[in-house]
């Protein structure tokens, strides 16, 4: 039959769903929303009620209320911004190609201090959430693990709404904690060029004094569940020799505690530093387990079509309340030292409700060591947290932001 995109296809209603044995050790809980506190944006990205979403460049506007003689913006080719807004997204640069690089320990230093405290207090808040679940019977199904990472990327700010202007980013770097009320509309683009990806696992990596740690190919099933309409969950599968795939873990997204977007003018990439919450799915429900199985093993292997999958006709859907909204393909290299790991990532999405699909290379940084410490109690061990995080923004200044972008 056919291949038909998702927008023209029609459910058969429920199908009969696999045995329960497959799932091996899996288990998930329709645990209730709410505890969590959510302040909704979408299915796909999620900020806790007290999430700071920042921004600022490096170095900082002058005290001048005119930076016209520093600072310029200038369009920057994106398709998908363009797909969606029809125009190019800007991006923040000096206005002479010499400006002023400055050192990574100044650089280190300037975000540390201004990035330390919202993170401790953002961990502590999600820390006194968790302490105060309501069942904590029920909060004991969803493993919830603080996550921070740096991502490398291009900070772009939309056309649309407000005008965008070196004013308006003036008042945006100046609003703080509130810069989330701006009306600057902001993105972070993770996609670099191939030749950036490769080169970072050719010499980024020995830079960095990182060793190899594994590589992995994973095909991510999104599926909405009504009856969750604050999350989706993502299945992490793999695929076997007999063409089916086998599921590792069921997670809900990720919801964002602190959000630090950094325009490096000096750099060829950006910075974003993140905090989030993983929440990892224990426990299941039988209806949800079986809607699970039933849709992830109906999944056909094609590589022909964006994400890798696709599915029978009346196949991504389990009667009027589970369905497919999105599928990832992405493989990976990763390396490690004792306090982070260092992915670099392939990824081939494809949204089946808006039928559009991307392509990108992505740079992360999972900051474990600092994440581990939060986890804790990571007030007690500020000084120990601090320096880490010098540590790993002098690593990346240095060794991960040196490359230029194509305009």
């Amino acid at each position: 039959m056919a291949y038909l995109p998702p927008h023209k296809r029609h459910s058969s209603g429920s199908d009969p769903a696999p045995p329960t044995s497959s799932l091996r050790s899996l288990s998930l809980s329709s645990s209730p929303r709410g505890r969590h506190h959510l302040r909704p944006s979408n299915n796909k990205i999620i900020h806790a009620v007290g999430c700071v979403s920042r921004w600022s460049p490096l170095p900082p506007f002058s005290s001048d209320s005119d930076d016209a003689d520093s600072f310029r913006l200038e369009p920057f080719a994106c398709d998908r911004v363009e797909r969606n807004t029809g125009a190019k997204p800007l991006v923040l640069s000096f206005s002479s190609p010499k400006g002023s690089s400055g050192s990574a320990e100044a650089a280190a230093a300037a975000i540390a201090e201004r990035f330390l405290q919202e993170l401790l207090a953002a961990a502590e808040r999600q820390r006194a959430m968790a302490h105060d679940a309501p069942n904590k019977d029920e909060a004991a199904e969803e493993v919830v693990k603080l996550c921070l990472v740096a991502r490398v990327g291009k900070v772009l700010f939309q056309p649309g709404g407000s005008q965008v202007s070196l004013v308006s980013l003036r008042n945006a770097a100046k609003a703080g904690n509130e810069g989330s009320k701006s009306q600057v509309r902001k993105s972070f683009y993770t996609n670099v060029p191939r030749e950036c990806f490769e080169d970072m696992e050719q010499s980024a990596v020995k830079l960095m004094g990182l060793a190899f740690d594994s590589s992995k190919e994973h095909y991510h099933v999104k599926i909405f569940d009504k009856h969750l309409s604050d999350s989706t969950m993502s299945c992490k599968c793999t695929a076997q020799k007999d063409g089916k795939l086998a599921i590792h873990k069921v997670e809900l997204n990720q919801i964002r505690q602190l959000v630090e977007d950094i325009s490096c003018l000096s750099k060829d990439l950006d910075l974003r530093l993140m905090l989030s919450t993983k929440r990892i799915l224990k426990n299941i429900d039988p209806q949800v387990e079986n809607a699970i199985q039933s849709l992830v093993f109906s999944a056909i292997l094609d590589p022909n079509v964006k994400g890798g999958l696709r599915w029978p006709l009346g196949k991504e859907s389990v009667g009027q309340r589970f369905s497919i909204v999105g599928v990832w393909h992405t493989n990976y290299k990763a390396f490690k030292n004792k306090t982070l790991r260092f992915k670099l990532r392939h990824a081939d999405r494809f949204d089946h409700r808006s039928s559009t699909g991307e392509v990108s290379n992505e740079v992360t940084f999972k900051l474990t060591g600092i994440s581990n410490l939060l986890q804790e109690d990571g007030n007690k061990e500020a000084d120990t947290v601090k320096e880490m995080l010098e540590s790993a923004v002098r690593m990346i200044w240095d060794s991960a932001l040196c490359y230029k972008m194509p305009h």
